[in-house]
């Protein structure tokens, strides 16, 4: 059986890198050759949940063709988001927890998609109907990419399956998840020592809304002000990116996570959509979002519904 490669989305979070590391960890217990990859290098917060448990970052690639025929997708299955030739590798897997959008195969798949708070929830109940014992480390990986995904649990995305799942993985991973899981968030927010450029690509996704292409970046932080003291730094490098890689609309998700409130940046046009989305007007290029923290289920729907309206 010839080797494959697991990876999530461009612009990895925690759990597209962990998710990648779990489902390869569990394909190669049962029988299968693959290893997990990343489509760009771990940002803060990811980089603190590896060193603390001793993990070694995935190798990075921009393309799979060059290695392997197939390749297994984890927290992502729309085109745009995965790796640049994702066209010229049979996509033989996927396991997500995001809607599905412009995502065809040529040959039939194993395809897993459930709506819960984390790719890695997922991949933890896979665990389980397969009789496979997960390891302490990657326990805490996995619990980690739960945390991150829904904020400890605060997110309107977290389902009482990531409740139970997280205080099952702390357990195994001997883990006090509430006073880590705040640390954790916490390493991710630091962002005085980040250029502009690299606030808005840390955390991107790219979505296709009737015809406009819609970029949505989300900065965590613990200081909505702090952000918003570098605007138009903000502004100018988003527009650059916008004219670089023809995005329409770049909007920047803010969003404190103490108080769960968030503030949307919005570079570009159409912004009508964008006011319908939310019902609210733009001010200086903004929108106050109290209580919006998820970008999944809080933001992509309501801006899908917009753009189709």
């Amino acid at each position: 059986m010839s080797k494959e490669l697991v990876f999530g989305h461009q612009s990895p979070d925690t759990d597209a890198i962990v998710a990648a590391k779990a489902l390869s960890y569990l394909e190669n217990k049962l029988g299968h050759d693959t290893e997990a990859v990343a489509l760009g290098e771990p940002n803060e917060e990811t980089k603190f949940v590896l060193d603390h448990f001793n993990e070694p970052a995935p190798r990075v690639i921009t393309k799979a063709a060059p290695e392997v025929d197939s390749v297994m997708l984890v927290d992502h299955n729309e085109p745009q988001q995965s790796v640049s030739d994702i066209a010229d590798v049979t996509v033989s897997t996927v396991v997500d927890h995001h809607r599905i959008s412009g995502f065809n195969t040529a040959q039939p798949l194993f395809y897993r998609a459930e709506p819960l708070g984390c790719c890695s929830t997922v991949i933890y109940k896979m665990f389980k109907e397969n009789d496979v014992e997960i390891p302490a480390k990657l326990a805490g990986l996995m619990l980690s990419a739960i945390i991150s995904d829904t904020l400890l649990l605060k997110s309107p995305t977290t389902t009482p399956t990531d409740v139970a799942v997280v205080k099952d993985l702390a357990k195994i991973a001997d883990v006090d998840y509430e006073s880590y899981g705040l640390d954790m968030l916490k390493a991710g927010t630091n962002l005085a020592s980040k250029s502009e450029k690299e606030l808005i690509d840390a955390d991107a996704k790219s979505f296709e809304m009737a015809g406009t292409t819609v970029r949505v970046a989300q900065i965590n932080t613990v200081d909505l002000p702090e952000v918003f003291d570098r605007q138009a730094a903000l502004e100018a490098a988003a527009k650059a990116e916008n004219d670089a890689d023809g995005y329409d609309l770049f909007l920047i998700l803010a969003t404190n996570i103490l108080d769960s409130n968030s503030e949307l940046l919005v570079v570009g046009a159409p912004t009508e959509p964008v006011e319908k989305a939310f019902g609210k007007k733009l001010a200086n290029n903004r929108l106050s979002l109290p209580g919006v923290v998820s970008r999944k289920k809080q933001v992509v729907p309501q801006l899908t519904d917009a753009f189709n309206a």
